[in-house]
Order: structure tokens, then sequence, then C-alpha cells
């Protein structure tokens, strides 16, 4: 038998709630030329029962001791078999034209060395919460990419084999935001190319790694770093301005996920002393207003304010841009 076109890795760590749902979305592609590598990262729960449940010949599970989500995604490379490769985590979800869409736009580029395409974020249950705006950068992408990693989540990209092979292994030693520190690597000698749909479903959660907003500012800090520190001259000068845009972004965690109002207002005014030009941005004013908001409330409060918050937000986007009108995520319950 010829190799599958696609490999799909799915790192798996106490996953029995969502795992399933997860391999679903994959098992429902409209191309069906894939593998499914599942890579049991040592789970304790029922994971690995469940996911053994499932009666698809393209579907294969590895069992190791606890790496990591990195270490996760670089077994499943070692394990895959496909020209193209693609990770999505455990608890993430794709639109069923999610492979088909971007391998068509590799095959328009074929100097692209990853395809991406366009994030919502959903609740615990999958139902819509909110979009990623809308964003069309491809081509050279290094310095968008340094202001922030717009991809999202490590659940977005198809990749070149020979792209993975040229970029290497994702770093195990980063806990946090490693698909970032990947992307950049890629950007430096691969161009990106978009895919203009809203096709993948991050889902927010306590136990998701983005819902630790320390963990993922000391990642992002030294992926920066690590970044500037080899990058031309022409990107370093707007070191303030990367550095202000992650204390931007873990003052949204701060406020979404730990509802910890003081520590946003501490990591929104150094973004601002950064940079302050941030303080003229849509997403600033509405972040200010939320942290005001909150504020009037009772901390026993803050989740279901903000989840309910984040909704509004989210079917306000969805009035206005004509892609999520279109898009079957936001029917979703």
């Amino acid at each position: 038998m010829s190799p599958p076109l696609v490999s799909v890795i799915i790192p798996a760590y106490n996953a029995e709630a969502t795992i399933l749902e997860t391999i679903a979305s994959v098992r429902a592609q409209t191309h069906a030329d894939l593998e499914i590598l599942v890579i049991d990262d040592g789970s304790t729960d029922g994971t690995l029962a469940r996911v053994r449940s499932v009666d698809d010949e393209r579907l294969s599970v590895f069992s190791y001791p606890h790496g990591g989500l990195a270490t996760g995604r670089n077994r499943g490379v070692a394990h895959s078999a496909g020209a193209f490769i693609s990770f999505i985590d455990a608890d993430d979800l794709w639109t069923p034209d999610k492979l088909a869409c971007q391998l068509a736009a590799l095959e328009r580029h074929p100097e692209a060395g990853l395809a991406y395409s366009w994030t919502t974020f959903v609740d615990g249950d999958g139902r819509y919460l909110f979009a990623k705006e809308r964003l069309y950068f491809e081509g050279d992408v290094r310095l968008p990419l340094l202001r922030e990693c717009f991809i999202a989540s490590g659940s977005n990209v198809l990749l070149r084999r020979s792209c993975v092979d040229a970029v290497g292994p994702f770093d195990p030693i980063l806990r946090s935001a490693e698909d970032w520190e990947y992307w950049l690597r890629a950007a430096v000698a691969w161009p990106f190319v978009m895919v203009p749909r809203y096709q993948i479903l991050y889902r927010v959660s306590p136990s998701s790694m983005s819902a630790d907003a320390a963990r993922v500012e000391e990642a992002c800090l030294l992926i920066l770093a690590r970044a500037l520190a080899t990058a031309p001259a022409d990107l370093q000068r707007r070191r303030n301005e990367y550095l202000a845009n992650i204390k931007h972004y873990v003052s949204f965690l701060h406020l979404t996920r730990t509802s910890r109002r003081g520590l946003a207002g501490r990591k929104l005014l150094e973004a601002i002393r950064l940079h302050p030009r941030i303080i003229a941005r849509r997403k600033t004013f509405t972040l200010l207003c939320a942290w005001l908001v909150l504020g009037l409330l009772p901390r026993s409060l803050a989740p279901t304010v903000t989840t309910a918050l984040l909704r509004v937000h989210g079917r306000l986007m969805a009035l206005i841009v004509p892609e999520l009108r279109r898009s079957p995520i936001v029917a979703r319950r």
C-alpha cells in the first residue's frame, strides 16, 4: 500500500472527555487519504481505552511515558508517513473541509511550507464563544508573527514534510507556546499561505495550557528573546512592541481564564508603558471595558460573567463578519 498523503498527529494526555470528539472531527474530513496517529502521553484516565474503541483502519495509537505536548508531537512525526503533516490537540476540533482547503492552498503555492486557517474559540461543550480576527498574512510572515502568534494554536497548520524535516523538532523544554516558537523557526526560511475560512475550533477550558497565564508569559518571553537574537536589525528595533503584545495577551488570559483582575490590570499597564500606541487598539479598549465591568462584581461571579461577555462579543462578531455568518461553527449546539 502507498503511504497516506496526510499524517494527522494527536498528542493526548488525560483527554478522555474530549478525545473521541476530536478524532471524529478528523475522521469526518472530506480529504480521506490520511492516517491518524494518537500519541498517548502517559494518560492515567480512560483516554487509551476510548481511543482503542474507535474502529478505523487509518488510526494507530502509540503509548509513551508522559513527556509533554512538544515531545508528543515529535513522537508523532517519527511515526508518520505522509507527505503532509498536521497536528491537533486532543480537545480541539476541525471543520470537515479543513485539510482539503489547506492542501489546495499548498498545491497552488508549491514554494510555501505551511498553510493556516482562521480560528474560533468554543467552550467546554464545543459551543461557539468568539473568533480570532481575520488576518491575511502570507509569504514572509516574520514581522507579523513576531508581533503575535496569529496562527493561534498548534491545531491549525498543515505542513509539508520537507518543511518539518528542515525546521526540526518542537522544543521539549518549552511547556507553553511551543507552537509559536516552531512557527517562528519555520518562517525564517518558508513562506506561509492562508486559507480565508474559519476552520479551527479551539476549546477554552480550565485545563487548557493557555489557562496558566504565568507559564505562558514566561515561555513567550523566552521565545521572543531567542527569535530576536538572530532577527534582522529592523525587526529587533520593534522589541518593545513585541513585549507589549505579550503583556497584552497575558492580561487577556488573566482576565478570561484565571479571573485575576489585579494581575490583568497590571499586565495591561505594563503593555501600555512599553508601547503607548497599544492603547489606541480596539482590543485594548475591549479589554479595559471588560476589566472595569468585572471590577464591579464579586469575584465568585467573574467566570460566569466573563464567559457571557465573550459570548456576546462572539455574537456581535458573527453579525459583522460574513465568514462567521456563513460558518456552521456559530450554529453548533
